[in-house]
């Protein structure tokens, strides 16, 4: 499902939610300053009974949606870690495959913890995928008929948008540890006069 132009976009985000039956994708397009969907779905893995073949299809599957949208970065939820280690080791490959694909095309790609994209979207992050897919869908303006109803795909279009929210963050806010250290590390971004007045 497609609702905005990928061409008139002056950015583009492909958000990925890892998965070894079920991956999700969600694509942000950037117009301006304002955040739409461009696409979100889900790549099927479930039929597939080789775990090997399954990580082909998802390399497949991501090169093919780099290909077709030319995103400029990629945001990819990291794998939480769960009790059981084999299932882990599974998520893990699923998502270096994923990851893999983009950088063959030279997609920048950025991290994020599942709590970390629950707390951007929500506000907290001990939100349940329900209330992400929810607050995308009003944040994003989405008809309730083109939300996918896999909460795969919200995922990973939750990446996006975290993602999204996190490089417009100045930089005093992603690391600096005051405006006074961005300004020093950063003199060409500052005026003269912005200088005299710190």
């Amino acid at each position: 499902m497609i609702t905005n132009n990928v061409k008139q976009a002056d950015r583009i985000i492909i958000g990925i939610d890892p998965g070894t039956n079920v991956m999700g994708y969600g694509i942000l397009g950037i117009y301006g300053k304002k955040p739409a969907m461009i696409a979100m779905g889900v790549i099927e893995l479930s039929k597939i009974g080789d775990h090997y073949m399954r990580l082909a299809r998802i390399y497949e599957r991501v090169a093919m949606l780099v290909e077709q949208y030319c995103p400029d970065e990629m945001a990819i939820e990291a794998p939480f870690f769960g009790k059981n280690v084999q299932s882990m080791l599974k998520l893990g490959r699923a998502q270096g495959v994923a990851m893999a694909a983009a950088l063959s095309h030279q997609v920048p790609i950025t991290e994020y913890e599942p709590r970390k994209i629950k707390q951007a979207i929500t506000g907290t992050g001990a939100a349940s995928k329900e209330q992400v897919s929810e607050m995308l869908r009003r944040i994003l303006d989405i008809p309730k008929e083109d939300i996918h109803p896999k909460l795969d795909a919200t995922d990973a279009l939750g990446a996006a948008l975290c993602h999204f929210y996190e490089s417009a963050k100045p930089a005093v806010a992603k690391g600096a540890s005051s405006w006074k250290a961005f300004i020093a590390s950063n003199p060409d971004r500052v005026t003269a006069g912005t200088k005299k007045s710190i």
